[in-house]
């Protein structure tokens, strides 16, 4: 595993990934943050972002919805509450909750009712970074 560090990626319904990678970068709560191996030490909470490996010269990228991350002794292990490769994007999906969250946002600029903003402004995130992940624009 020389110059190489694992990371191993898990929510609660999976082993996402666990391989030997050169680099990993994540979006942490204070700022995106990289590792490579021989980092040093390092726990971290996750927000919803993006997330990227590069292996052997290739990157991929993944959307995380938040947890946590742990580095010690060349091992990056990722506790997230959701994570998934560009190629397991459900485009589809991602674009009805974007809608659904832009919908919310706007009942809550104009109804009465008790509206939930920031798990509003949650969902339209996570919907946003998995479209941008997945290669989509969104306007």
């Amino acid at each position: 595993m020389a110059n190489k560090i694992l990371l191993e990626i898990v929510t609660p319904s999976r082993l996402v990934l666990s391989e030997e990678v050169d680099l990993a970068t994540a979006p942490g709560t204070e700022g995106v943050f990289g590792v490579m191996a021989n980092h040093a030490p390092l726990l971290s909470t996750l927000q919803i972002g993006e997330m990227n490996y590069t292996k052997d010269g290739n990157s991929v990228r993944m959307a995380v919805s938040g947890g946590f991350v742990e580095v010690s002794n060349n091992r990056m292990t990722v506790i997230a509450e959701a994570a998934e490769k560009s190629d397991e994007i459900d485009v589809d999906r991602a674009l009805k909750a974007k809608e659904r969250a832009e919908r919310r946002l706007q009942e809550a600029r104009t109804a009465a009712e008790k509206i939930d903003v920031a798990r509003a402004h949650a969902a339209m995130l996570r919907a946003l970074t998995r479209l941008r992940v997945a290669g989509k624009q969104t306007s």
